[in-house]
């Protein structure tokens, strides 16, 4: 009875500090969605609200006036995308052999892991720039998305791991038994359990190419072939003054895609962690 008491309180204060929690999340959001839709002398207000007296649409108007936002939102979703398939489909595998076969390689890849995270950007970016330049790279979609790929292989790599690890191993035994191939054991019963796992990873990659800033500053030269992060600095004046309409417009279009990328898989991303959480 008293365990039954005292659910009710302690559930009520989970939800609470759920709900403070989203709150915290949403404010910038949701201040930048405000934002944008304020005309200049609201933005210049001493007295801001959060909803606009008088929302108008110019901000957005004088955004795809000012910067080719739907050039740079074409290159980041090349890269974003092409980056996510890569390093998904190079780390899957090698989360296979390396859950399955524990061993040396399973430490070389957990050290691996480790020590890739431990290096901030500025340590690699002059060598990363150097390799690139040797294989004529720079100032190509091709060379960031190497990049890309590299950098969030280890993540991939870490999460994959732990979604293989929750496959039961007697489901691939049963398969043996029951006279299937390895192939077809890999692609009949372990891919299919590994599907929420492996989408879960490439909407991570995805989100992590999507937004990256700093070395699409460096590798990318040309504006026809810019990222939108970087175009998105573009909206900063000489002295460092932003035009802050035009720049929350802009910066809220950008979170768009990953908001409905998030929308449209949340149950299998919401699986996929689950899956990875739970060893067997």
């Amino acid at each position: 009875m008293s365990a039954l008491r005292t659910s009710g309180p302690a559930r009520a204060g989970q939800y609470l500090a759920l709900l403070a929690y989203l709150v915290f999340l949403a404010f910038p959001f949701l201040w930048l969605l405000s934002t944008a839709f304020k005309p200049a002398p609201e933005l210049a207000s001493l007295h801001p609200t959060w909803i606009p007296k008088d929302p108008t649409l110019d901000n957005f108007r004088q955004a795809f006036d000012e910067q080719p936002l739907l050039r740079a939102a074409a290159n980041s979703l090349l890269a974003a995308v092409c980056a996510a398939v890569i390093a998904v489909a190079v780390a899957t595998p090698l989360a296979y052999v390396t859950a399955r076969h524990r061993g040396r390689l399973a430490g070389a890849a957990t050290g691996w892991v480790v020590i890739s995270q431990a290096f901030p950007f500025v340590l690699v970016i002059i060598p990363l720039f150097l390799v690139l330049k040797n294989l004529h790279l720079i100032n190509s979609v091709a060379g960031l998305v190497l990049v890309y790929v590299v950098w969030s292989l280890p993540f991939a790599l870490w999460m994959l791991m732990g979604y293989v690890r929750a496959v039961p191993a007697e489901l691939e035994e049963a398969a043996a038994v029951d006279g299937a191939g390895r192939i077809r054991t890999l692609v009949s019963v372990t891919a299919p359990l590994l599907g929420p796992g492996i989408v879960a990873t490439a909407l991570f990659a995805f989100v992590t190419a999507w937004n990256e800033f700093f070395f699409a500053l460096v590798l990318l030269k040309t504006p026809e072939k810019q990222t939108l992060p970087v175009v998105l600095t573009h909206f900063l004046g000489a002295e460092g003054v932003a035009d802050l309409g035009p720049l929350a417009a802009a910066a809220f279009l950008a979170t768009l895609p990953s908001l409905l990328v998030f929308a449209l898989l949340q149950k299998r991303i919401a699986g996929g962690m689950l899956a990875g959480a739970v060893k067997s």
